[in-house]
């Protein structure tokens, strides 16, 4: 264990020296936030709630998006394009502890964003949230943990950072701007609507959303099945499959 933690605060180091992450995962998410309220925050979006309560969901999910698909598996790639998995794979450190202590590193991120948000929408903007607290960061945690689950199958298969660029662009772009997570769902043509209701994050968002609003949720315990199941078989799976170079 005390290997482990230290294996983490270097890699947590590390990761707070990159600016790439902050702005991505923090800085944007808050900047939209920001945006939002100024064209339409306190207009309705619908019956009950205005565009900021409708956002508030969504842009806590943009830092979730950058920390999985964009911080765990560039890194994972980038340490063994190095060959530093390679020099890691000489010492007692596992598979687990390095993915571990990159997911690990990448959930501070993401806390950071949601804090962020959080911050900026109670204290600035006078959000209140209209659902359970303590129910929303369960749906916080369970679209975290599967997303990152995503994140650590990309950073096994992709054995070089050509390949990992390729499939994190693939990844990445459609879940941030297709999920609902910077652009509302509910404006997409219902078309739309059915093909990205397939994607992961899509299902996290609508979880999330429902329940900071207090809105009932359709298929709840289909989505909480769907997100650990992704969870389960893809934390599985990049454990199976992880390659030291």
């Amino acid at each position: 264990m005390k290997r482990f933690l230290k294996l983490y605060m270097i890699e947590q180091k590390l990761a707070l020296r990159s600016s790439d992450m902050l702005t991505f995962g923090v800085a944007m998410p808050v900047g939209v936030l920001i945006l939002i309220n100024m064209i339409a925050g306190s207009k309705q979006a619908g019956a009950g709630f205005t565009y900021l309560d409708s956002s508030f969901a969504s842009l806590i999910a943009v830092g979730i998006c950058a920390s999985a698909f964009m911080g765990i598996p560039l890194t994972i790639a980038d340490y063994r394009d190095k060959k530093i998995l390679k020099h890691f794979f000489t010492t007692p450190c596992s598979p687990m502890w390095i993915l571990g202590s990159d997911m690990l590193c990448c959930g501070v991120t993401a806390l950071l964003s949601a804090v962020s948000v959080a911050f900026v929408s109670v204290v600035f903007l006078g959000y209140k949230m209209q659902g359970n607290v303590l129910a929303f960061m369960g749906s916080w945690l369970l679209t975290l943990v599967s997303m990152f689950s995503i994140g650590l199958l990309m950073a096994s298969l992709c054995r070089t950072v050509k390949s990992v660029n390729a499939v994190t662009t693939l990844v990445y772009f459609p879940m941030l701007f297709l999920s609902g997570a910077t652009i509302p769902y509910e404006l997409f043509p219902s078309g739309l609507q059915k093909a990205t209701g397939v994607l992961p994050l899509t299902q996290g968002i609508k979880l999330m959303k429902a329940v900071s609003m207090g809105a009932e949720i359709e298929n709840v315990w289909k989505i909480v099945m769907l997100l650990v199941g992704i969870t389960l078989i893809c934390t599985v799976v990049s454990v199976k499959t992880f390659r030291w170079e």
